[in-house]
Formats: C-alpha cells, sequence, structure tokens
C-alpha cells in the first residue's frame, strides 16, 4: 500500500502499489485517469523529458564522482613530491608539470561539468591526458624504470613502488574519464537530424 495525495478533498489515502509488470505510463492513466498530486488541470503543461538530458544528468554525476577522485590522486602526487622535496631530492620536471597539469585539469573539468560546457570538457579531457602522459613520462625517466628493465626488484624502494602503483591506477582512471567525458559530450549535442 502506498500513500497519495488527493488534491480534491485535501486529503492522503492508501492505494495499492502498481503492478511491476505494467509499464509506468500505464500505471498512471490506470489509476484513476491522472497522476495522483493533481486535480487534473495542469494537463497541458506536462512534458516528458527525453532519455538524452536524462543521459546528460547521470553523465555529469558519474563525471563529478570520477573528477573528485581525480583529484584526490593529484593531491597524493603533490603529496609524494613534496616528501621527495623534504628529502632533499631533485624534483623531476615531469612529476612538477604533472601535478600542476592535474590540478588545473580538475578545474577546468569541474567549471565545464557544472554549467555543461562542452569546450571546457574537452579541455578537461585534454588536459588530463597530458598531466597523465607527463606523470608516466616521470616514471619512465626514474631509476624505477632501470631496477625493472634489469629485474634488480630487491633494489625497488617503498616510495617508488608506490609512485608507480599511483600512476598506473592514474592512466585506468584516465581511460574511465575519457570515456565518461565522450559519453557525456555526445549526449550534450543535439541530436542529428534526418535529412
Amino acid at each position: 500500500m502506498l500513500l497519495a495525495y488527493d488534491a480534491g478533498t485535501n486529503t492522503y489515502r492508501n492505494v495499492e502499489a502498481p503492478s511491476p509488470s505494467v509499464p509506468r505510463m500505464q500505471q498512471r492513466r490506470a489509476a484513476s485517469g491522472r497522476p495522483s498530486g493533481t486535480d487534473g488541470s495542469d494537463f497541458s503543461y506536462r512534458m516528458v523529458v527525453d532519455s538524452r538530458y536524462q543521459r546528460v544528468a547521470e553523465g555529469r554525476s558519474r563525471l563529478a564522482r570520477l573528477i573528485l577522485v581525480q583529484a584526490l590522486h593529484q593531491v597524493a602526487g603533490a603529496a609524494l613530491l613534496l616528501l621527495s622535496l623534504s628529502k632533499g631530492v631533485e624534483p623531476n620536471k615531469f612529476a612538477v608539470l604533472s601535478v600542476a597539469g592535474g590540478l588545473l585539469a580538475v578545474l577546468v573539468g569541474e567549471l565545464g561539468r557544472r554549467r555543461t560546457m562542452a569546450a571546457l570538457l574537452r579541455m578537461y579531457m585534454s588536459l588530463s591526458s597530458v598531466a597523465v602522459a607527463f606523470s608516466a613520462a616521470c616514471i619512465i625517466r626514474t631509476e624505477l624504470f632501470l631496477k625493472v628493465t634489469k629485474q634488480n626488484m630487491a633494489a625497488i624502494t617503498s616510495y617508488e613502488l608506490i609512485d608507480a602503483v599511483r600512476v598506473a591506477l592514474g592512466v585506468l582512471l584516465q581511460l574511465v574519464v575519457i570515456a565518461t567525458t565522450t559519453s557525456l559530450l555526445q549526449n550534450m549535442s543535439p541530436p542529428k537530424r534526418a535529412s
């Protein structure tokens, strides 16, 4: 049983739950000729939301979560960079560029997501891809890459291992970001008309 508001009598009444085998639109019409919560006079204002707009809303929500994870990923990269600086190690230029580009990409992505601006979302995809490429280049240029290629696994430090795992997760995250942003951009574009 569900509780439904009857606007005509200004009371609530119990109604039976709709059958799951009947499609949603048929449920509305079969109940009493009109949806609950209305007196029927607003029929001319009622519109159906196109599924494309629902997919845009879902894509924006998914992208918000991905941008948050990406921001946390960049903060972890910045923390590792600061940790290496505190130990007196000269900073890798690619690591600095990766963190700076990644944080800028997160800001642009969040702005593009909030305003649903295709140009900013494309820029976000590009900037975050460049930041991931810089972090991969940073790993390739470190001693870790030489240790792995020479199969000297005992010499790998925990710092190097954590950074390598962070970069690998960043690459996987970027692939998901590209797929999600591309899908969002496709749903944002107006439908193609048949000619």
